[in-house]
């Protein structure tokens, strides 16, 4: 029932068509999380707790979801977040995403980790662009991303906060998964059971970390897990005045994505940051932390006068996106969604993870009895 995308619905629907298309390894590194995962599973229960209050007879036959974030409009409240190793899910990666999200109007992030190159989205898509950083050891590096950025005229520069440590993302353990993947005995079965995968991976152009391929081996030439290069390899000393001078250096629209407490927020306002993502990476690296949108309604009383707040996973559902918007965030974004639907069917799968959502968003707007992202609020959210 679920081998052709246009069968897929919902969120559900895609990741069980890129559980089916992916090896083992690749599937449970996009699905996993850190530990026992309960804060992966945290981040979409919590728009559960709470209901959404209807008015009627409002005369919604035209709707308006627009918004502006990062001093960007976006034709929808909802970005793709930037997120890694594209092409292993599908050997368009990155570019698939791109081109999707420009057919929707909205901001497509892409990583440090990208499997395309800063250059390539700059050149490919006119649609707003967000570059995630992660700060390594090597300072060269770190330069060398901003810089291309600049010279690329990308929109934002996104500094992760969440991972100066990798998490302990125990699926992967079991796996085997690595980047670039490694044949072991554990992983060769899965491989040699997903022949499509296999032979799009070995006769498209060779994978690689386009940022970093230049500056070391490590997740091109030479395969190492995710938890691990986090912890080998980005900068443990980053602090505040770091970030600070990064945005000084950076000069435009600069975000601090992973942040979860209210102290952080005024932080961030205090160093110049135009944005804050309210993530915990998916759930990804301290389990037993509280979801975004849990910190939501706290973190935008504090500062979402000074700064645009996005609420940043486990979003499934437009309603999920109207909840978090009630309570002040300016936009959200989310990764997984997007990557079950890479998986499943390239762009048109992100296409149609698109058009699924954007469906939902206006539907429930009408529903909601408003024309326009900004008519929400808390008076239309009751917490049970």
């Amino acid at each position: 029932m679920f081998g052709n995308i246009n069968n897929c619905h919902n969120t559900k629907d895609f990741r069980r068509l890129a559980k089916r298309k992916l090896p083992s390894p690749i599937f449970h590194y996009i699905d996993g999380a850190a530990d026992d995962e309960v804060t992966y599973r945290r981040n979409t229960e919590a728009y559960e707790q709470c209901d959404l209050i209807p008015n009627v007879l409002a005369g919604v036959e035209n709707i308006d979801m627009s918004t502006t974030v990062m001093g960007k409009k976006i034709d929808m409240p909802l970005y793709l977040a930037p997120t890694a190793l594209q092409r292993l899910f599908h050997y368009d990666g990155e570019k698939a995403v791109g081109k999707a999200a420009e057919k929707f109007g909205t901001m497509f992030g892409i990583s440090s980790l990208a499997t395309a190159s800063i250059e390539e989205i700059s050149d490919l898509i006119k649609t707003p662009k967000l570059f995630q950083l992660y700060v390594h050891k090597d300072k060269g590096l770190n330069k060398s991303m901003i810089d291309r950025c600049k010279n690329s005229n990308f929109d934002a520069l996104a500094l992760t906060v969440d991972t100066i440590v990798g998490g302990n993302r125990e699926r992967d353990l079991y796996t085997g998964f690595t980047s670039p993947p490694r044949l072991t005995l554990k992983s060769l079965f899965s491989f040699a059971m997903h022949p499509n995968w296999a032979f799009n991976y070995f006769t498209h152009p060779r994978f690689e970390l386009s940022q970093l391929k230049d500056f070391f081996g490590e997740g091109t030439n030479i395969s190492v897990s995710v938890s691990d290069y986090f912890t080998k390899l980005i900068d443990q000393s980053m602090d505040w005045k770091a970030a600070e001078e990064i945005n000084k250096h950076w000069g435009k629209q600069f975000a601090l994505k992973g942040i979860m407490s209210v102290a952080d927020a005024k932080k961030a306002v205090d160093i110049g940051a135009t944005a804050i993502m309210v993530s915990n990476h998916g759930g990804r690296q301290l389990d037993g932390s509280r979801s975004p949108f849990d910190q939501l309604s706290e973190i935008v009383d504090a500062v979402g006068d000074k700064i645009d707040v996005i609420c940043e996973g486990g979003i499934r559902r437009g309603t999920h996106v109207l909840k978090a918007l009630s309570l002040g965030a300016k936009a959200c974004s989310g990764g997984r969604f997007y990557l079950y639907a890479l998986a499943a069917g390239g762009q048109k799968g992100v296409e149609k993870a698109l058009l699924n959502l954007q469906t939902e968003i206006k539907r429930d707007m009408q529903l909601m009895g408003v024309t326009k992202v900004d008519q929400l609020s808390r008076t239309n959210i009751k917490f049970r």
